[in-house]
């Protein structure tokens, strides 16, 4: 299998994938709107959802990039890194996208947008300290990977479906638990139909979110690998992004302003100390391991 073909087996699956959310967003607002006889609730979802949709497509990035406190980066402020963006750009037939810089310390970067003409590469202050050029370029190679695989949008949608269902099934067991909409229990529920629908439901809605963030987490696996191997395949020199994940692994310094929302844009966890941990914890991690991807890249070298 090429690189090529794995890349349009990934998409696919993704496609497939963000199907998947929108069934259990309607899933979900049927079973609420038949738990309080309300078909104006499956209404309300779809037009939230789609609204979301809206506001993701559209605002996302500058969203992100002001969560993590980055700033537009002219070329006259750092113009060996225009340069260098700009060159990969030029071999990969990507259009020049903004350059952002994060008052951090610790090494790390991403990419965000909504497509190839609207991207934006953010890198922290300490990865321009503590990688050298060949390095630096193995990171950039990596997330304008992510922008030619088309990753940023995908990613970005999927967050938002993620969040829908989170708050779908959080509201539901709120007013479960308030007591709103039990005075028609007994009509609602009476027989053995009812009672197994109202089973499958309540299993449903407590399920969901899991089953949501651990889809989002499998896509955010996948595409670490594939954008490493296209970043490589850009530079043709496997040995810097290797040597770049290395230094941004073991760098100490904690991220002040990484989140829980954006970690999985990152190149690598930005949470320090939660690289090595159980097979449970490592189920919910937004990266695939540190050691493994390295492993991966300097077998491209031999």
């Amino acid at each position: 299998m090429t690189l090529y073909t794995q890349k349009d087996k990934n998409i696919r699956k993704t496609w497939f994938l963000m199907a998947l959310f929108l069934v259990i967003i309607v899933a979900l607002g049927w079973f609420l709107s038949y738990y309080y006889k309300s078909p104006q609730i499956l209404y309300v979802a779809v037009i939230f959802s789609l609204a979301m949709n809206f506001i993701s497509f559209w605002y996302s990035d500058k969203i992100v990039l002001a969560l993590n406190h980055a700033r537009a980066v002219k070329f006259e402020e750092n113009p060996e890194l225009y340069r260098i963006v700009e060159n990969l750009c030029i071999t990969v037939g990507l259009a020049m996208p903004k350059i952002y810089i994060i008052p951090e310390m610790a090494p790390n970067a991403f990419a965000t947008g909504r497509n190839s003409k609207n991207a934006a590469v953010a890198v922290t202050q300490g990865l321009l300290q503590k990688l050298d050029r060949s390095e630096l370029e193995g990171v950039i190679s990596h997330e304008l990977s992510h922008i030619g695989n088309r990753d940023i949008l995908i990613q970005t949608i999927v967050v938002v479906l993620v969040g829908l269902v989170a708050i779908a099934s959080d509201m539901f067991l709120r007013m479960r638990f308030l007591g709103i909409g039990r005075g028609r229990d007994n009509d609602r529920d009476s027989g053995q139909l009812g009672a197994i629908l109202m089973l499958i439901g309540l299993v449903f809605i407590i399920l969901s979110p899991i089953i949501a963030q651990l889809i989002q987490l499998a896509i955010s696996r996948k595409r670490e690998f594939l954008a490493d191997a296209s970043g490589v395949l850009l530079t043709r020199y496997p040995e810097g992004l290797a040597r770049a994940l290395e230094k941004i692994s073991s760098d100490p310094i904690p991220m002040r302003y990484a989140s829980n929302a954006t970690a999985h844009l990152y190149i690598a966890n930005p949470f320090k100390g939660k690289q090595k941990t159980s097979w449970l914890v490592k189920l919910f991690m937004t990266h695939p391991s540190i050691e493994e991807r390295i492993k991966i890249l300097r077998e491209m070298s031999v």
